[in-house]
C-alpha cells in the first residue's frame, strides 16, 4: 500500500471530523436538525413545507440516518390516521451551539452579499 493510500485510510478511521461529518453530513440533514431544534417537535409534512428543496426520498433517508445514528426521536401515534412526530435528542441538542455559531456566520455573511435572508433573519425556538 502507498503511503498516501495508507494515510488516508488511517485518517478515516481516526479522524474525529470525518466521523462526525459522516453523521451530520450532507446536504440535508443540518437544515433538519435546525428545524426541529427551531420547532422542538415537527411532522414529517412540516418538515417538507418548511425545507425548501427537499425531496420525499431524501427528507425519509436523512431522518432514517439522522434516527439511527440517535440523533432524531421518531414518535408513532397509533391512531387513524397515523401520525409520527420528529423531535430532537438530547445527544443532538449538544450539536446546538455549533449550529448557532454557523447559523449567525451564514446570516452575517448572507449580509454582507446583500443576498435575501427571508427567514434566515429571525431565529424562532
Amino acid at each position: 500500500m502507498s503511503e498516501n493510500k495508507e494515510q488516508e485510510a488511517i485518517n478515516e478511521r481516526n479522524c474525529v471530523m470525518i466521523y462526525a461529518m459522516n453523521i451530520i453530513g450532507g446536504k440535508w440533514r443540518l437544515p433538519i436538525i435546525w428545524k426541529l431544534y427551531q420547532n422542538k417537535t415537527m411532522r414529517y409534512n412540516e418538515l417538507k413545507r418548511n425545507i425548501a428543496g427537499i425531496t420525499n426520498i431524501m427528507l425519509t433517508r436523512s431522518l432514517q440516518s439522522l434516527e439511527e445514528s440517535g440523533l432524531v426521536n421518531r414518535v408513532e401515534f397509533n391512531q387513524i390516521p397515523p401520525r409520527v412526530e420528529y423531535s430532537l435528542t438530547d445527544n443532538c441538542l449538544q450539536l446546538v451551539p455549533a449550529l448557532e455559531v454557523i447559523f449567525n456566520w451564514g446570516r452575517e455573511r448572507m449580509l454582507s452579499e446583500n443576498l435575501d435572508l427571508q427567514a434566515a433573519t429571525t431565529k424562532t425556538r
